[in-house]
């Protein structure tokens, strides 16, 4: 039993590993190589087949008991959600049209610096000094790692820092909004209610911002049919990522979390600069692995404060 546990635990890790990069790669590979350039428009792919996929999972296969939106107020703080979830996914996938994976994963790295800066500003909650102390490598590798970017884009720069921001700023909101037991969800079914909202955000941003983009795409495919299997491949790949983070959550522990979640950017760079070949420096790949110990050492300053 114990080895089958095991096994299963690896696979399910290696399903994480490989939607979690596949999505990041496919991503830039459409946007960049392939000259697919309506981020907005791949993102309503992505956050429709969240929605649909979401919803035979929780409904029809029963991975997980299907929680009910209980009052409209939670429901207006599951949307103010669902649109910064949608503006951090658009938005790095906006960037992934300037920046290579690798300087883009390195940007993302710094998440846990908007985290503090967003609970310090909305709760108030202060951290041990010693956990601040270690957010200082996180910041300055990429400073450093921004120097260093021989593809360096003002643009994509800001877009990526926005998305990163945006992330945070969803994870401390999550825990004010949805922080009763009566309101909170687990992340399968809140992504249920939120993909939905997302859609609805992003169809008109979608018609104004990409005008005519389906008669693009039907164009291109009747050249090229591979655009359709692609979008749809990505598409599903994008529920797959949410999917398998849940399950990797529910079969190990915090710390392993913590740990393979640092691995998977550093495997995700290494990966995009063998497929993509773009130039790296050395003066970048030291502020990538700064930021990286950085992380590292604020997960184990926040632990050992707990």
């Amino acid at each position: 039993m114990k080895s089958s546990s095991k096994f299963f635990t690896i696979g399910l890790v290696t399903a994480w590993y490989s939607s979690n990069i596949g999505v990041i790669l496919l991503n830039k590979y459409l946007l960049s190589n392939y000259g697919f350039k309506y981020p907005i428009f791949l993102t309503m792919c992505h956050m429709t087949a969240c929605s649909l996929l979401s919803y035979v999972a929780i409904a029809w296969m029963k991975m997980v008991p299907m929680q009910t939106i209980r009052s409209r107020l939670q429901f207006m703080k599951i949307s103010a959600l669902g649109l910064i979830f949608c503006a951090s996914v658009v938005s790095g996938n906006i960037s992934l049209k300037y920046l290579p994976v690798s300087f883009n994963q390195a940007i993302g790295a710094t998440t846990p610096f908007f985290t503090a800066v967003f609970a310090y500003l909305m709760t108030f909650k202060r951290e041990a000094w010693l956990t601040y102390i270690t957010l200082i490598p996180v910041v300055a590798g990429v400073v450093i790692a921004s120097g260093g970017e021989p593809s360096f884009h003002l643009f994509g720069f800001i877009i990526c820092i926005g998305a990163t921001a945006a992330r945070a700023l969803k994870s401390v909101l999550q825990g004010i909004l949805l922080s009763s037991e009566g309101e909170k969800l687990n992340s399968m079914n809140l992504l249920l209610y939120m993909a939905p909202v997302a859609v609805v955000f992003l169809l008109p941003a979608t018609l104004l911002m990409e005008e005519n983009v389906v008669g693009i795409t039907l164009a291109l495919a009747r050249d090229d049919t591979k655009i359709i299997w692609y979008l749809i491949f990505n598409s599903a790949l994008a529920y797959f990522v949410n999917l398998t983070n849940f399950l990797v959550t529910k079969h190990t522990s915090a710390l392993t979390l913590q740990v393979l979640g640092n691995a998977k950017g550093a495997v995700a760079v290494v990966i995009s600069i063998l497929i993509f070949r773009n130039p790296v420096s050395v003066t970048g790949m030291l502020g990538y692995s700064l930021t990286v110990i950085g992380v590292i050492l604020y997960s184990e300053a926040k632990k050992r404060s707990k």
